[in-house]
């Protein structure tokens, strides 16, 4: 008994509590302390799956590729991303249809703070801290190139400033349908790198990804501007109370507080958009050098081949003499006298 109670602080959700319902009681769970215990347990597990997707998947892929280092790199972490927010994506988008996030958008900010959170989203969000934990031990596990190392960990940091943040203050309702719009547009952009690394004439999906993108941004914008701008100024409780885990809504309250946290948002987001439309003006520059190149290349080899036919139809040159085709002089015999 003693083994299984230790056994479950590390495989299941701690501090769970009964709330009473109209229909009865329903178990939920909050946060603590304990739960650091668990997700350093599924850390270990992320590790091991990682590990199986890069020997039984990956490498053998590279191996009929036979790819460059730097690709063979990119191809790996792509590789692995893809696998991470597919399984991330349909999970996501479970989680947010049965517990009815997008059916009900007013459960975003009603009855904030959400302390208390269903199982299956306490499970979702210790998991997704686990994932890019775990990915700090792997940028050695991989040996990833130095020169790649601080990008990598600047996408680390992120999520977990985004993931923690949205756990700890209460917000994990629209955390999770930010993270759905974010997943999805990042699932398309690796999976066109890796159809790009496999056919590098094949970049179709990247303009899939392209219109994916954009199209989450402008629903990430609303979302936010729905939710700060127009639901938690709209929260009964009003008043600061941590014991309750209401942390900031007495904030947004505050129209020049609420006005300056959208103007953070729509900044980062219209910078965010710029990197992206660099990059595709980067992506659309190259494409057409290439074409260009590739339409002077082949009218220089029609020039060449024209030229070849010319020769051809006149004759070419023997020990200095004009030959026919046939091989015999194009100048006329002159006729014996009889």
């Amino acid at each position: 008994q003693v083994t299984a109670k230790t056994a479950f602080l590390f495989i299941l959700p701690q501090y769970n509590v009964s709330v009473p319902t109209a229909d009865g009681e329903l178990v939920q769970y909050h946060y603590g302390l304990k739960d650091l215990v668990t997700i350093l347990f599924y850390i270990f597990i992320a590790i091991i799956l990682h590990a199986v997707v890069q020997e039984y998947a990956l490498d053998k892929i590279n191996r009929r590729l036979h790819l460059s280092k730097v690709k063979h790199s990119k191809f790996n972490e792509s590789g692995q991303l893809v696998a991470f927010h597919l399984t991330s994506v349909v999970w996501c988008l479970y989680v947010v249809v049965t517990e009815g996030y997008i059916s009900n958008p007013r459960s975003l900010w009603e009855n904030y703070p959400h302390v208390y959170l269903p199982y299956q989203v306490k499970f979702f969000y210790l998991c997704q801290l686990a994932y890019w934990l775990h990915a700090l031990p792997e940028l050695y596990f991989q040996k990833v190139r130095k020169e790649e190392i601080p990008r990598q960990l600047r996408c680390i940091a992120l999520y977990l400033l985004h993931i923690a943040g949205a756990y700890l203050l209460n917000l994990t309702r629209l955390g999770l349908i930010l993270l759905l719009l974010q997943y999805l547009a990042e699932f398309f952009f690796h999976m066109a790198r890796l159809v790009y690394f496999t056919d590098e004439n094949n970049e179709k999906l990247f303009n899939v990804w392209a219109v994916v993108f954009v199209v989450t941004r402008l629903f990430t914008l609303t979302l936010y501007i729905l939710v700060i701008g127009f639901g938690l100024p709209r929260v009964e409780s009003q008043a600061l109370d941590p014991e309750r885990g209401n942390f900031f809504s007495f904030l947004f309250n505050n129209i020049l507080f609420r006005m300056s946290v959208l103007l953070l948002v729509c900044l980062f987001q219209a910078s965010v958009m710029w990197r992206f439309i660099h990059f595709q003006l980067r992506r659309w520059r190259e494409y057409w050098h290439e074409q260009s190149s590739r339409k002077r290349a082949a009218a220089v080899a029609g020039t060449k081949q024209q030229t070849k036919l010319l020769k051809r139809d006149s004759g070419y040159h023997e020990n200095g003499v004009v030959k026919a085709e046939n091989g015999t002089s194009p100048r006329t015999k002159k006729l014996k006298s009889p």
